[in-house]
């Protein structure tokens, strides 16, 4: 399959340069076709009926599969979620983290792992990497770990600049159980997730599956205490007798089921895909930031990162995407930087980075115009 033919997967791509998959990817013809195909047979039939249940577990297991061959880990180690916040929140539930306990996170972390990690009471210890180069990420988070520390969570990439945080080797340094937010990875980078006690996925975002799809993997399950109980993770249970017996490995964890639809969707997304995707994203990535370095304008990212590239702009951020979206550039800007944000995958090509660049050269000279 050549570059062209994998990105004629994609409608959107047909109009607009689309560079935000580090919010949501873009959705394959495939993928839309699978949730379009499902919905269909249920508003015929009804969402009901034993083939019917028995095809959405059959996709489940499917799906599992499918995810855990996107972190190189088994796929009895991996939970179906609806999020990356879900995850965490599995995870901190069945640690029993709250007051007394002592946690090591970064002030470069997306508020869908620092939330939960807030709200459980627990003591933060927080290091500040945001504006730390990447160099002197591991020393910084490392300097924050003490003899009381129970987890360290932070993220595989940050999403503000692109930044690969030290994860692994922060594990291996301290041999304190590591949570891996892993949102802006998976799908996005080779990832070997053997090495975390936990590790999230955001299935939405890189990996182009369905809204409230993702994943959590676990490595040892039999560890975690199951606290977020649902129906999905339950192998028997008698309500007469108040017992109940959890699924084996990280089934047990699985906190709703999820559509059917989606999880089609997700399938979809998640089968063929292409070989070398992940060298060809991280190779356009630097091509975007060398060409907005060509232009003068001043890039966040360091070279050598992740598929994020970061960058200010004169003006307004927000009305600097909006701008860029009425010429079909569809960017992220972040609240409270004055950054905007493009997301490289595989499925762009150097068409999408040169109307971002023709995009940001018109919002200049509208910026321009308007302080003259």
């Amino acid at each position: 399959m050549s570059w062209p033919e994998a990105r004629a997967r994609f409608p959107v791509l047909e109009q607009h340069a689309y560079l935000n998959a580090g919010t949501f990817g873009p959705l394959s013809r495939a993928t839309l076709d699978a949730i379009a195909s499902v919905r269909a047979w249920e508003g015929m039939r009804g969402r009901v009926g034993k083939a019917h249940f028995d095809e959405m577990l059959a996709r489940r297991d499917r799906v599992r599969a499918l995810l855990a061959e996107q972190i190189n880990v088994p796929a009895e180690n991996v939970a179906i979620t609806d999020s990356t916040t879900q995850g965490v929140h599995i995870v901190l539930a069945g640690l029993g983290l709250g007051p007394g306990d002592e946690v090591v996170t970064t002030d470069a972390e997306h508020f869908g792992l620092s939330g939960p990690l807030i709200a459980s009471g627990a003591k933060l210890r927080i290091a500040r990497v945001r504006d730390a180069p990447a160099a002197d990420v591991f020393g910084v988070i490392e300097a924050e770990v003490t003899p009381q520390t129970r987890l360290i969570a932070t993220s595989a990439v940050s999403w503000i600049d692109g930044k690969v945080f030290p994860w692994h080797e922060l594990r291996d340094a301290t041999q304190v159980p590591v949570l891996v937010d892993g949102a802006q990875a998976a799908g996005a980078i080779e990832i070997d997730a053997t090495g975390a006690d936990f590790f999230t996925v955001s299935a939405q975002k890189w990996l182009c599956g369905p809204d409230a799809t993702g994943a959590l993997y676990v490595a040892e399950p039999e560890e975690l205490a199951p606290r977020l109980v649902a129906y999905p993770g339950a192998e028997a249970y008698d309500i007469a007798a108040g017992t109940w017996t959890p699924k084996p490995g990280a089934q047990r964890f699985e906190p709703s089921f999820t559509p059917a639809s989606s999880l089609a969707g997700l399938e979809a997304a998640l089968t063929d895909l292409p070989e070398g995707r992940f060298a060809r994203a991280r190779d356009l990535a630097e091509r975007c930031r060398e060409l907005l370095l060509a232009e003068g304008h001043d890039v966040a990212t360091e070279p050598g990162q992740a598929t994020l590239v970061s960058f200010h702009v004169a003006g307004d951020a927000a009305a600097a995407s909006a701008a860029l979206y009425e010429r079909g550039v569809i960017v992220r800007d972040l609240p409270n930087t004055n950054l905007l944000r493009a997301s490289i995958g595989w499925w762009n090509d150097g068409s999408d980075l040169e109307r971002l660049v023709e995009g940001l050269a018109a919002w200049s000279s509208i910026t321009a115009r308007s302080e003259g």
